[in-house]
């Protein structure tokens, strides 16, 4: 029985899953931002090839 108290007062193995879970939202809002930035900069260079394209003709 004093291990089963003692087991279910130990906090050490949810203070590892706090920090796992905001490693993981971290991970989750980096790979967002860098998505929106890949899309912004593929974008721009969509509009760098048409201009230079038309400057041509």
């Amino acid at each position: 029985m004093k291990t089963l108290v003692r087991f279910l007062k130990d906090e050490s193995g949810a203070t590892a899953i706090e920090y796992g879970l905001i490693a993981a939202l971290v991970g989750v809002a980096i790979i967002t931002a860098l998505t929106d930035y890949g899309d912004a900069t593929e974008d721009m260079y969509n509009r760098i090839e048409t201009s230079v394209v038309n400057a041509g003709k």
